[in-house]
């Protein structure tokens, strides 16, 4: 199994970035999709979800509005679209795929596989 992460970069503040994670050695669609961030000296917490049963995707309050994920099982892709970004979303961001019961979503624990992080850096 395959996670491959891209997208992320330096930017300023207000600006966009779009994340993808393109997976290999799994059937894609049968694996709930979630991106998670990890700043220095800080746990990995959180970002978003989307359910392998579809549905409305899930987020961290701190990116509701902000965020949008979106998956295409065709491609094996799962992306992150980030709008107004800030400097407290600095951070190493990782793809996971699992299968976890809706109330461990959010749990990094609930992830077999993980993608190697791609570095989101937001200037102020």
């Amino acid at each position: 199994v395959q996670l491959q992460a891209c997208g992320g970069g330096l930017v300023q503040a207000g600006d966009s970035l779009r994340l993808s994670c393109t997976a290999s050695g799994l059937t894609f669609s049968q694996y709930d999709w979630a991106w998670f961030r990890q700043a220095p000296g800080k746990e990995r917490e959180f970002v978003s979800a989307i359910r392998r049963s579809g549905g409305r995707p899930y987020y961290a309050d701190s990116e509701k509005g902000r965020f949008t994920i979106s998956r295409d099982n065709a491609k094996k892709t799962v992306s992150l679209q980030m709008d107004s970004l800030k400097p407290e979303d600095t951070a190493v961001y990782y793809c996971a795929a699992g299968t976890p019961v809706l109330s461990y979503m959010r749990e990094t624990t609930a992830y077999k596989h993980w993608g190697q992080g791609t570095q989101v850096t937001v200037s102020s």
